[in-house]
């Protein structure tokens, strides 16, 4: 990817075309069933961090509502991070209600059916009377793999790709990012009443930015370049990348809080915590609705969970190496928190106000230009999955 330079200049921009998009796409409750069964439950998701799995026995708990489902993730006596339905095969009762802790092993209070952290049935009252093998019935497991320091997984039962193979190109440069090495992070959580791809798109284009974030992305404009356009875009089908620009004369206008936030990184390469990043201006997007700024500074995330045709979750993390040594450090973690959060929040009606006009059923298309070219993009690679998998039931 292209280094930041004083002045903008811009790669060319892939074309994709201008064509329109169909508006029904964001709101219709075929379509999203259609997205759900073609594209989450057989695509690797981001669900956590091993940071908070960081021993044996650790565990954390994960809701899906696209695949109505609870998973329990796990970290075995062997080392191994698994993924397991929150269900006892028994007849079903939910294991554990607790969001994260540390158990050898997981019992059923119904009628205390016992689980190891391998997902193994360890023992059941009277089981001799059920006329089962106990290796039959151990919890049933999900596929589950870590890259970068991040937890995926994928609800495909034979899932046709490994993480790596899934994520291509994007993962040697994931690899490098601040978050395989973290210790710690930040995180928040929003609810909105939108479909999951237009409250993703809010994040993959820079047009909208000179209008809802005057002031605070006000390091992200500058008069070579007003809208805040990155300096490189391009597609990895079926992610996309894009290089960030910065405004150098936006440096001179920063806080002493912003300074100390943007030092973090700074002292972690110093000290040796975290390996010189090539790729801190960049932004990873990966399919179909996760993405990193890679920058080491402020390493953040951001995955969008569908829960239904018009209302999606946000996770936002911020990813830190080692503990809040100083007040200093505390202080610059939770500026830099803070900020993120305050611009995000500046999203939140605009994009909601979108999604009534979309369900209102008044538009038949929506337009993209071609700045906003990663939104078409994950469009097309959504309607290429889901006629790839009208297509396959069509020949069931």
């Amino acid at each position: 990817m292209n280094e930041v330079t004083s002045t903008f200049e811009q790669a060319p921009v892939p074309d994709l075309g201008l064509a329109p998009v169909p508006a029904k796409a964001y709101y219709d409750a075929e379509w999203y069933e259609l997205e759900r069964q073609a594209i989450f439950m057989r695509t690797w998701f981001p669900c956590g961090h091993v940071s908070e799995v960081p021993e044996p026995g650790s565990f954390i708990r994960r809701e899906f509502e696209f695949a109505r489902a609870s998973l329990i993730i796990t970290r075995g006596k062997d080392g191994e991070v698994r993924a397991f339905h929150n269900a006892c095969t028994h007849r079903g009762t939910q294991l554990t209600q607790d969001s994260c802790g540390k158990r050898n092993a997981f019992s059923c209070k119904y009628h205390m059916w016992t689980f190891g952290n391998d997902g193994a049935l360890i023992s059941a009252p009277e089981f001799e009377k059920f006329g089962l093998d106990k290796k039959d019935c151990g919890l049933k497991q999900v596929a589950c793999e870590v890259h970068a320091g991040l937890i995926f997984v994928n609800f495909d039962k034979t899932p046709k790709q490994s993480l790596v193979e899934f994520l291509g190109p994007l993962a040697e440069g994931m690899s490098h990012l601040p978050c395989a090495h973290a210790t710690q992070f930040s995180e928040y959580v929003y609810e909105i009443d939108a479909n999951w791809k237009l409250t993703y798109d809010n994040f993959q284009e820079n047009y909208h930015l000179r209008f809802i974030h005057p002031r605070s992305a006000g390091a992200g404009l500058g008069k070579d370049n007003p809208f805040g356009y990155p300096i490189a875009q391009e597609l990895h089908d079926p992610h996309r990348t894009q290089t960030i620009w910065s405004n150098p004369d936006a440096m001179a206008q920063m806080t002493p809080a912003q300074m100390l936030g943007l030092g973090l990184g700074a002292k972690a390469l110093m000290r040796g915590d975290v390996p010189e990043n090539p790729f801190s201006r960049a932004y990873f997007a990966v399919f179909p609705s996760f993405f990193m700024l890679g920058s080491t500074g402020n390493n953040f995330s951001h995955t969008v969970y569908p829960i239904g045709p018009e209302k999606s979750r946000g996770v936002i993390r911020l990813y830190w190496i080692g503990n809040d040594e100083t007040a200093g450090t505390r202080f610059a973690r939770e500026y830099t928190t803070a900020t993120t959060r305050d611009v995000h929040s500046e999203d939140i009606a605009v994009i909601e106000a979108g999604q009534r006009g979309l369900s209102s059923g008044a538009l038949e298309h929506i337009y993209f230009q071609e700045q906003e070219v990663l939104c078409r993009h994950l469009y097309m690679m959504v309607e290429q999955a889901v006629n790839a998998y009208k297509a396959e039931q069509r020949q069931a």
